[in-house]
């Protein structure tokens, strides 16, 4: 079989006809065009490629896409995706996903595709509210949030999706946000390039039904302050200068934030994406109570592990090469496979 080289392509060529229709000024139409503009970078095809979705606001994205895509039901992206992934190895699938979509009703198949490792992009854009069905809290919405549906205030400890994906022992995590393209872009290209399951938390702005949940960390004025980059085998530093403050790790165990110039470069913490023990990056990822502190972004975790889908296809195969291939026309013609007395 003769490979044929793969084409040069452009964003217009991964942009699909359809009329991108999201909120005017809505922080999805700068991911779209983080992952248009990346798609021709990363060398695959688009007739191999797919954007699966749920239900929400997020959701249209593969209406945008020129790929194959489906816009599925309500959180169950990755369980299509899984079924996909595993049984066509040779494509390069994406679940798009909203906070609702992917930690509400889809919630135990996001914890279970990660767990599994099948080898899945997961973009999961967090706004902190419901958008698509007009403002109510979503599972990552602050305590005391007021909305349509909570009109005194949540009660509802939120979700920490980079904890969450830790927690189910994704092996690759990540933090980007919608007003940084070349690191949205790096994220997703980590993601892509990982032979496992990918999740990344995109911050995402809802200019109308939660409009600046990511201001205090993500505005230009004050983000170089805010938001500390994570890079792998380099000692968490941040700051407006790049360095004055730095994350270094307690007796306790416990992480802090310190003062460069009075704690010394030697003593802050070195980041290990690498490290197997999903503990520390778990620590790491408490280490701001809202996004109104200093919080981490970029990859908090990038281990190996088996992937699921080539598990499952060694499985099968030496599953028939001791039992032979069997013949189905004979099998369903065999009769009952029960008796009754």
């Amino acid at each position: 079989m003769t490979l044929t080289a793969i084409p040069v392509t452009s964003r217009k060529d991964w942009s699909s006809d359809q009329e991108v229709r999201w909120c005017p000024g809505c922080g999805d139409y700068s991911i779209l065009a983080a992952v248009q503009m990346l798609m021709p970078e990363l060398g695959v095809r688009r007739e191999n490629t797919v954007f699966l979705s749920g239900i929400g606001c997020a959701a249209r994205f593969p209406y945008y896409m020129n790929t194959y895509g489906m816009h599925s039901i309500h959180g169950r992206a990755p369980a299509i995706a899984t079924g996909l992934a595993t049984s066509r190895p040779d494509l390069d699938v994406w679940v798009i996903s909203g906070d609702g979509d992917s930690l509400s009703i889809g919630g135990n198949h996001l914890i279970h595709a990660l767990r599994r490792n099948v080898r899945l992009n997961i973009l999961m854009f967090n706004n902190q509210i419901y958008g698509l069905t007009k403002g109510q809290y979503s599972p990552t919405s602050e305590v005391a949030k007021v909305t349509k549906s909570t009109p005194f205030g949540s009660l509802d400890t939120p979700f920490n999706p980079v904890s969450l994906a830790l927690g189910a022992e994704a092996t690759f995590v990540a933090r980007t946000h919608d007003m940084d393209r070349a690191h949205m872009q790096e994220m997703f290209r980590r993601a892509q390039a990982h032979n496992g399951a990918a999740f990344v938390e995109v911050l995402q702005n809802c200019n109308v039904f939660n409009d600046g949940a990511f201001e205090k960390i993500t505005g230009k004025e004050v983000r170089s302050d805010m938001l500390i980059p994570l890079r792998h085998g380099e000692p968490i530093v941040f700051g407006a200068e790049g360095s004055e403050r730095g994350v270094a790790q307690r007796p306790d165990g416990g992480l802090e934030i310190v003062d460069v110039a009075e704690f010394g470069m030697e003593a802050l913490l070195v980041h290990d994406e690498k490290r197997d023990d999903p503990g520390l990056a778990f620590t790491l990822s408490r280490l701001a109570r809202g996004p109104y502190e200093p919080t981490p972004i970029g990859v908090f975790r990038a281990v190996e592990r088996p992937e699921y889908g080539n598990q499952m296809s060694e499985q099968i195969i030496g599953a028939q090469e001791r039992r032979g291939l069997g013949d189905v026309a004979e099998l369903l013609r065999s009769g009952s496979s029960w008796t009754v007395e």
